[in-house]
């Protein structure tokens, strides 16, 4: 952080005007840094949604073809049961 000057430590209106230079530039930083925060949050919950919409994909997915193959074992059995234990 900036030091005092020595015309800070003689005038206390010269004090005054400084920090409130310095103040509105740390303003303005945190207002900067705000913003910056605010689109990481939007980018994250973007991101977030988009995991949660693949994850559900694939479930649906695995589930499908989890379906299709115990299907068709079932109707490997039927036609196993029908052939050879049903004369």
């Amino acid at each position: 952080m900036a030091e005092t000057t020595d015309l800070e430590r003689k005038s206390l209106e010269a004090h005054v005007d400084l920090c409130a230079q310095r103040y509105r530039f740390l303003e303005q930083k945190l207002d900067a840094f705000e913003e910056k925060i605010h689109g990481l949050n939007t980018v994250i919950r973007e991101v977030h949604d988009m995991v949660q919409i693949m994850s559900e994909k694939r479930n649906d997915q695995l589930i499908n073809w989890g379906l299709g193959i115990m299907g068709t074992m079932l109707a490997v059995i039927a036609y196993l049961v029908t052939t050879f234990v049903m004369p």
